[in-house]
């Protein structure tokens, strides 16, 4: 017997890990994945786990911060950045470096679909993307610090410190899954509108 390689979502789709369509992508699912996915494996100060989805809301605000002239599709690109944890988790870097080039290809796979259901560039733009991992890395330094436990000198050693005021100074807040949920998927469709517009 052949192992499943597809996972049902709440939206009923059959998303296949393997082989993932951007039919098979969407909002809604991606935002209560990530909602209820816990960065720093959970090891986080406060009365909610410090979510994916509540991470990537960070991203975009930061990589908007830093980029305020660049066109709003790329800050869709920043708010989906690790999207694909909505089915995969996330796995802190240690642990994607023991696993090795596999976890990496889906992720890839799953990444390339999302970017293609939602107007993206299947591959960003090497720039965007590191521009992204910029703000990704910022984001880091702020949550290592304020909600898992770091020194200020841990967190300037291993992550990227902001030479940016605004950006050292903002505060992470631990909400509800449903409360992140419902903030990702407003901040989607404002997004989104901005393309069509």
């Amino acid at each position: 017997m052949s192992q499943r390689a597809w996972q049902r979502m709440l939206s009923g789709r059959r998303l296949d890990l393997l082989d993932p369509s951007p039919l098979d992508i969407e909002i809604e699912d991606i935002a209560h994945g990530l909602a209820f996915v816990a960065r720093w494996n959970g090891q986080t100060f406060g009365e909610f786990p410090y979510s994916v989805a509540e991470h990537s809301l960070l991203v975009e605000r930061i990589f908007a911060k830093l980029n305020p002239k660049l066109d709003s599709k790329w800050c869709l690109a920043a708010l989906l950045h690790d999207a694909p944890e909505f089915v995969i988790g996330d796995m802190i870097s240690p642990v994607k470096a023991a696993v090795g080039p596999a976890y990496k290809a889906m992720d890839a796979r799953l990444q390339a679909a999302i970017h293609i259901r939602f107007g993206l560039p299947a591959e960003l733009p090497a720039n965007i993307k590191s521009l992204i991992k910029r703000a990704d890395r910022i984001s880091a330094w702020l949550e290592a610090q304020q909600i898992a436990g770091f020194s200020r000198k841990e967190a300037d050693k291993l992550f990227l410190k902001p030479t940016e005021h605004s950006l050292q100074t903002l505060s992470l807040d631990l909400r509800a899954p449903m409360q992140v949920k419902a903030s990702l998927l407003d901040r989607h469709a404002t997004l989104m509108s901005m393309l069509t517009a």
